[in-house]
């Protein structure tokens, strides 16, 4: 077939696989094609027969789709692939990626592997898929290896496998409505939790207005919320529409949280939850209407957490503020990891901590992505929804509203990123050698350098109060300096001490600093 093998490679996106699915953006073309979906299920077939050790006839995966334009097709493809091995599939329609995922624990399903056709926030041609075995999300070493697979059997596949338009094998398909189950399970998690196991409505006096940005979160309004008597009213883009006419389903894009926050204040809701479009990563707006999004939406889940895990680590990415740690550390008494960015890292981080014996409840990148301990290292976006509701209708019961919880958590910040392009054609060895220069340059000037995993950060208390953080990209030729201030003074004083520690760096481009 005309798929090479380093098309197929360069697919890769981390830990998933990610492409431009269909035209329709000017000088971006399709490369996620027909054929590759096709030969990359055939190869997630092979690999997870070979990795589980059984044959095909005890193998049955399970596969998903969020609202994209490209996914029915992909689908129907990378369905197609798998039933050239003879495995079982099942097809589980608009569902989500932690839906895909529970697929495998539930003992309703308990599928051997799934995999959910998405590509997250990004733009409507875009498009991929996300795996999962009974480990979890697949590492970045076993996505070359499935891509390996798919480039060895490439030449043996032939434009009718490819074309055919019935599906091979009907009778290893079944279709399931694994979305229902889900939302099924969440319902019962509410209802523990604030007492109705009987499902008397435990949300009833309840306005609760959910974005789903037209991705597939809508179901959370609808098969979760409203059942348990909330009222939904307001609630917007609930319905499927893969094009995404109304805005970006992206908690961290400025116009959808600006929509939500309108949404719950114009609604007078107790609280505002927003999705993407897979429904891994979740923000929150206040009944007063102040956003819950990264520094606060990480502080709000450790607040929910720190009564049941006293002096436990809370683990994030690099670039949360030092307003968080001060929150985290000296109001909760907890114990803050500031590792690196990625959301598989900072998950990855929590599992090794909890099987070292050090509790740690909770991962969360400020992108939204947040796994907790208790519901299987998944960066579940509608779980931690769920923490919230809970939160929410326990604290009514008392009279209370759970803007209490984060009441001292510091507001005031004015902050900024830049990134710096490298010009020198070593990228990496330069930006180590940028990186090694500013920070000996800051401790000769005697700032305050916390332990830091990434990069080189810088906390200030005196002069001015804030920090920064520098940081070299893995993969491409660029920096990136974070900066924060609690007051437009702090932030231009901050600013110039940037640049003062990157002064000569001749092959930076700091002209937007």
């Amino acid at each position: 077939m005309s798929i090479s093998r380093q098309e197929l490679l360069k697919l890769q996106n981390g830990s998933d696989i990610r492409g431009i699915a269909c035209e329709g953006i000017a000088d971006e073309h399709v490369n996620l094609t027909q054929e590759a979906a096709y030969i990359i299920g055939q190869a997630f077939a092979i690999w997870l027969m070979e990795k589980k050790g059984i044959d095909a006839g005890q193998c049955i995966i399970g596969v998903g789709t969020d609202s994209r334009i490209t996914g029915p097709s992909l689908k129907k493809q990378l369905i197609q692939g798998m039933l050239s091995q003879k495995v079982f599939v099942s097809d589980c329609g608009m569902a989500s990626t932690p839906a895909m995922f529970m697929s495998i624990v539930y003992p309703e399903t308990r599928y051997d592997g799934a995999v959910m056709i998405t590509a997250s926030h990004l733009p409507f041609n875009r498009n991929g898929f996300k795996f999962f075995d009974q480990d979890g999300g697949l590492e970045h070493d076993d996505i070359t290896r499935i891509l390996e697979i798919a480039a060895d059997r490439a030449k043996a596949v032939t434009a009718d496998e490819i074309n055919r338009t019935e599906i091979e094998n009907p009778n290893l398909v079944c279709e399931f409505d694994i979305i229902s189950l889900y939302s099924a399970k969440l319902c019962m998690k509410i209802c523990e939790a604030v007492n109705a196991p009987d499902y008397e409505e435990p949300l009833k006096g309840l306005k609760i207005v959910v974005d789903a940005g037209n991705g597939a979160g809508g179901f959370f309004a609808a098969q979760v919320l409203e059942p348990l008597g909330a009222d939904i009213t307001g609630s917007a883009f609930l319905n499927p529409d893969g094009s995404f006419p109304n805005h970006v389903p992206n908690p961290e894009n400025k116009e959808a949280m600006a929509a939500i926050c309108h949404a719950t204040v114009e609604n007078n809701a107790d609280l505002g939850l927003i999705f993407d479009t897979d429904v891994d990563r979740m923000s929150a707006v206040l009944s007063d209407g102040t956003p819950i999004n990264r520094d606060s939406i990480i502080a709000m889940i450790s607040a929910i957490l720190a009564p049941d895990y006293p002096g436990s680590t809370i683990i994030t990415d690099s670039v949360t503020s030092d307003r968080l740690t001060d929150f985290l550390e000296n109001e909760l008494g907890l114990k803050h990891l500031c590792y690196m960015r990625g959301y598989k890292n900072v998950i990855n981080k929590c599992k090794e901590l909890n099987a070292d014996g050090t509790v740690s409840p909770l991962a969360m990148e400020t992108s939204g992505h947040g796994c907790l301990k208790e519901n299987y290292y998944l960066d579940d976006g509608a779980f931690l929804a769920v923490k919230l509701v809970i939160a929410v209708a326990n604290a009514a019961k008392k009279g209370h509203t759970i803007n209490r919880l984060i009441e001292k958590l510091s507001l005031k910040y004015t902050a900024r990123e830049v990134r710096f392009k490298i010009l020198a054609d070593d990228f990496k060895e330069y930006g180590q050698t940028v990186l090694s220069t500013f920070k000996k340059r800051a401790q000769k000037a005697g700032y305050t350098l916390p332990p830091s995993f990434e990069g080189i950060r810088i906390r200030f208390s005196d002069i001015c109060t804030g920090w920064m953080l520098l940081r070299a990209s893995l993969h491409d030729p660029v920096m990136v300096l974070n900066l924060e201030g609690e007051t437009q003074r702090d932030l231009d004083l901050i600013t110039g001490i940037a640049e003062s520690l990157l002064e000569g760096a001749d092959q930076l481009d700091t002209s937007n600093l």
